[in-house]
């Protein structure tokens, strides 16, 4: 029999994962099915581009996994039985579900589910945006962590006159990001940013520096030291009481893991990642592999890592050697995840390269300006074209696989041949 491995959640790491077991296993003897609500890959990294009406270069699924054996099942998954080793998938309509309708927003009654029995599965569901309980921010706010989220952004933003006020919350990676592209892709708004602690306080000095002059040359007003307590169809409310103007809030807040983990029995963290060793694997459930946002990854310096692409393509290319190795009966390999630097995108003319130490803290180098931005948009199509070219980072060639037994207990029958 093929061994039955499911992949669930099509974004990089999914994705990435997906085509890497392709590539190191014989269809012969797996049969790999990827499970995605949507049915073409969504370069996340990018939705800020799409919030301001660019358009993205359409990546479907059918022509990236075109002859690898990989099978893309459209659906939405609503359940996983880790003891029954079951994974529960409601079919969506691809086109709605990209434009965040769902078979509800269309008229439909919800369709039965099924369920896909696996013997090995990667989980990679991600995270989404985290409204941490503000109040209003449901009601109110727009996301930027989802393609749906980035599209009724666009649409809202293509409905403001000139001169009304947009304010982004949050001072990360994602709320930099999404301030700078608003406040370029559109010079007529009134562009703010709230940050609870300092513009890029976790940059180097020249990092900080470059960013404080783009954000100003941009005439985005800066809102430092400050949280948001509430937010409104109008306005958000300081935790000081003040009032911000808002015709539109942009919530960068965080994100927070997909939730179905914590409904299960695997083992998981106080935020709902599941807990796993060096090979990705559940500590409690073996089967089960977990990579990027979904899993609680220790990094250099017993740090955890921080959820992103930088950490969660790794973390598939992991989970994906460690598999084939286990089903093949070679040793499993395991390699450190570490940081080199943060790429930051400040509209399309400019950018910010900050070089980290391997636990992501940031020295003295940085690159800037327009060749940073080159540099970011390099890594944000190396991103895309390493999904579509899963063995990037591999040194092991594709083996064929016989029916052996192997010398784990994992119930496979499949061991590499010499």
């Amino acid at each position: 029999m093929q061994h039955r491995i499911v992949v669930i959640g099509a974004g990089y790491t999914g994705a990435t994962a997906a085509g890497r077991l392709a590539k190191r296993l014989h269809s012969d003897d797996v049969a790999i099915t990827l499970v995605n609500a949507e049915p073409d890959f969504v370069e996340r990294v990018r939705l800020h581009q799409l919030a301001v009406g660019q358009s993205l270069k359409p990546r479907p699924f059918s022509e990236m996994f075109a002859g690898t054996g990989v099978a893309l099942k459209l659906g939405r998954v609503t359940g996983v039985d880790a003891d029954r080793r079951t994974v529960r998938v409601v079919a969506v309509d691809g086109a709605a579900e990209a434009e965040g309708l769902g078979r509800e927003g269309l008229g439909y009654e919800e369709p039965a589910y099924e369920e896909l029995e696996y013997d090995t599965l990667v989980y990679a569901l991600g995270s989404g945006w985290n409204d941490h309980g503000v109040p209003g921010t449901a009601e109110h706010a727009y996301e930027i962590a989802s393609r749906p989220g980035a599209l009724r952004l666009r649409e809202r933003l293509a409905g403001l006159g000139a001169g009304q006020p947009v304010v982004v919350v949050g001072g990360g990676l994602t709320g930099v990001e999404a301030a700078t592209e608003i406040a370029e892709a559109r010079p007529d708004l009134d562009v703010a940013l709230a940050v609870r602690g300092g513009l890029g306080d976790w940059l180097s000095t020249k990092g900080r520096g470059h960013l404080r002059k783009v954000v100003d040359k941009l005439g985005i007003t800066v809102h430092e030291d400050t949280a948001v307590a509430a937010v409104e169809a109008d306005h958000v409310t300081t935790s000081d009481g003040a009032v911000v103007p808002a015709a539109v809030t942009v919530w960068t807040a965080g994100f927070a893991v997909h939730p179905i983990a914590q409904a299960t029995t695997l083992k998981v963290n106080g935020t709902g990642q599941i807990v796993v060793d060096r090979s990705m694997r559940s500590v409690s459930h073996p089967e089960v592999y977990a990579i990027g946002d979904a899993a609680m990854v220790m990094g250099p310096g017993d740090k955890p890592l921080r959820m992103s692409c930088a950490s969660g393509v790794p973390t598939a290319w992991q989970a994906a050697d460690a598999i084939a190795a286990r089903l093949t009966g070679v040793k499993v390999p395991t390699t450190p995840v570490r940081y080199f630097n943060q790429c930051i995108s400040l509209g399309r003319k400019e950018g910010l390269i900050q070089y980290v130490t391997a636990d992501d803290r940031a020295v003295s180098a940085a690159l800037t300006g327009r060749l940073a931005a080159v540099y970011k948009e390099l890594i944000c199509k190396g991103a895309a074209w390493g999904v579509a070219n899963p063995t990037v980072g591999t040194l092991a060639r594709r083996r064929r696989v016989v029916a052996e037994p192997v010398r784990e207990g994992n119930g496979s029958g499949v061991k590499a041949a010499a």
